[in-house]
């Protein structure tokens, strides 16, 4: 059985700490106790360690030696049109385990109006959960999470290969566009895209493609993304 594996904020002279919150979970709810191993990350690399303190208010550990970790085979962002939160928290949680990179969040023309100014609130939120997930996924790095920023930067400023989910049905199928090794991909809200958000992705370089006939909603069509383009980097 694999090890648990916990995020912490980083490994100084062998040592790692977790106080707080977090160290309350690990003690109160997961039962850490002093002596036992586990593998430990700083969102760089991970460690074997041992549990040094088991506190209420703080768990310490000590490092004992690196551990071989596999990398995403696909460095995949998701630029996502905002949607109600609830709805949010699913899809970084399951994001967070398929392997994203980078999720960023803006507010597309025919997202819910006052999504935007309540998002950034949510923001810290949303990072724990990803923690949460990227713990019990077994991830080596958490993935970042931003925004909401402007339309048009998150369009000047993505890397890779640019895809545009879009449920026109003249869209190529995402699947065609691979094999690439790190790709975006723009996901809008319910609603869907403006022909004036449609036209100026196309001009930024944007490719359309398309996840089939169904129309999804802006949750499903992240995640069905994201297990689509890890898989077919695994084939």
């Amino acid at each position: 059985m694999a090890r648990r594996r916990f995020f912490v904020p980083e490994i100084h002279s062998g040592t790692a700490t977790l106080a707080g919150g977090q160290a309350h979970h690990l003690t109160r709810v997961l039962r850490v106790e002093k002596g036992q191993k586990y593998e430990i990350s700083d969102n760089r690399e991970v460690w074997l360690a041992e549990v040094e303190t088991a506190r209420r208010d703080l768990v310490t550990f000590r490092a004992l030696e690196r551990v071989e970790a596999t990398e995403p085979p696909v460095r995949a962002a998701l630029y996502i049109a905002l949607i109600r939160f609830e709805r949010i928290e699913l899809l970084v949680e399951k994001a967070t385990e398929l392997g994203v990179e980078r999720i960023v969040f803006f507010a597309a023309e025919r997202s819910e109006k006052g999504l935007d100014r309540a998002a950034p609130k949510r923001l810290e939120r949303w990072r724990r959960i990803a923690r949460e997930a990227g713990e019990q996924s077994r991830r080596i790095r958490l993935p970042e999470i931003e925004g909401p920023i402007e339309f048009r930067e998150l369009l000047a400023t993505a890397e890779g290969r640019l895809l545009l989910l879009d449920e026109a049905p003249d869209g190529t199928p995402l699947l065609a566009t691979l094999p690439a090794d790190r790709v975006s991909v723009l996901i809008g809200p319910e609603g869907g895209w403006t022909d004036r958000e449609r036209t100026l992705a196309h001009e930024a370089g944007w490719r359309s493609v398309s996840l089939g006939p169904s129309i999804l909603r802006t949750e499903t069509a992240a995640i069905a993304a994201l297990a689509a383009l890890q898989a077919a980097s695994c084939a």
